[in-house]
């Protein structure tokens, strides 16, 4: 482990909801205590001939953590009824349940915010970052572009987003948690599939049980200085379509038979390909866009339906 370089963060407890149709109900969920190692290993080899450091993460939990509830609110019903694509056909749950392996995106669907989003605030250009967000995400404007285009305007150190993961912990979408394990416990693997960046993941898929091996994202790079350099561009996730080339890299390498995608935005459907996802499924339950829901195979506001429709 040459030119390594360790450092340790104290990680706060955090936030699991589960909620039903209208109201959070408190349970207990994950892991209370961690112990967090930031490795930072050198790299000669990235894109430009940086020399650049990346970052891991490794966690120690124990076998419960005390949560609270969060209250989520309800869509009006008239934003609902529109959609014709609520109730699944038997097709689709048929799909559904006999899937080899369920990826998720991570940023208004596994959490209820848009890491890069939350990133800028604490750096101090949210606003500006969040605009670009929302055209990303639309599909306005190519992937690539508009993460390059939000990270110039702060251009975020390694302290700064060591300083932001200790202080601002993952805020989990309700049921996430329950749907994973059930997924599990079904024989189902589960992969993070993300355009945000590993840095803030690992921690999401440690506390989730997710192997990190099984995180497809996007990764910062700092100098010797811990100065930002820029994203790896070699990331599949760092461009337009390739949330569609790692789904695909995913079911080759495993051979799995039936693949199923869930996400919030354009990026995660383009997903829904031949050779890609078989089933595209909307989470609209944090961020509703519309344009990307009237697609979807199906659309769903709770994580609770899909829990239920696997029994």
């Amino acid at each position: 482990m040459d030119n390594l370089i360790c450092g340790r963060i104290k990680l706060y407890p955090v936030c699991s909801f589960s909620n039903g149709k209208q109201k959070s109900t408190l349970f207990s969920a994950l892991s209370p205590t961690f112990t967090r190692g930031v490795f930072i290993r050198r790299s000669t080899s990235l894109a430009r001939g940086w020399d650049s450091f990346t970052c891991t993460w490794s966690m120690r939990s124990s076998n419960s953590f005390s949560s609270f509830a969060a209250s989520v609110q309800p869509l009006e019903a008239s934003t609902v009824e529109h959609f014709e694509n609520t109730l699944p056909s038997d097709e689709i749950l048929e799909v559904w349940r006999n899937a080899n392996v369920v990826c998720f995106d991570v940023d208004s669907t596994v959490c209820l915010d848009e890491g890069i989003d939350e990133l800028a605030e604490f750096c101090g250009a949210g606003k500006a970052v969040a605009d670009w967000t929302a055209r990303a995400m639309s599909g306005s404007v190519p992937f690539e572009q508009a993460l390059a285009a939000r990270l110039s305007l702060f251009n975020p150190s390694l302290s700064q987003v060591q300083d932001y993961l200790e202080k601002r912990p993952p805020k989990f979408s309700p049921g996430i948690d329950e749907l994973v394990r059930k997924l599990k416990d079904k024989n189902k693997d589960v992969y993070l599939v993300s355009g945000g960046f590993r840095q803030m993941i690992n921690p999401v898929a440690s506390i989730l049980s997710i192997p990190l091996e099984n995180i497809y994202a996007n990764r910062l790079l700092f100098g010797s200085s811990g100065e930002f350099l820029g994203f790896d561009a070699n990331e599949p996730t760092s461009r337009s379509g390739g949330k569609a080339t790692a789904v695909e890299q995913i079911r080759k390498a495993h051979q799995y038979s039936s693949l199923v995608m869930i996400g919030d935005g354009a990026t995660d459907l383009e997903a829904r390909k031949p050779g890609g996802a078989d089933l595209f499924i909307c989470f609209g339950g944090v961020q509703l866009r519309e344009a990307v829901a009237a697609k979807a195979d199906w659309l769903v506001f709770s994580f609770k339906d899909l829990i239920n429709s696997l029994d």
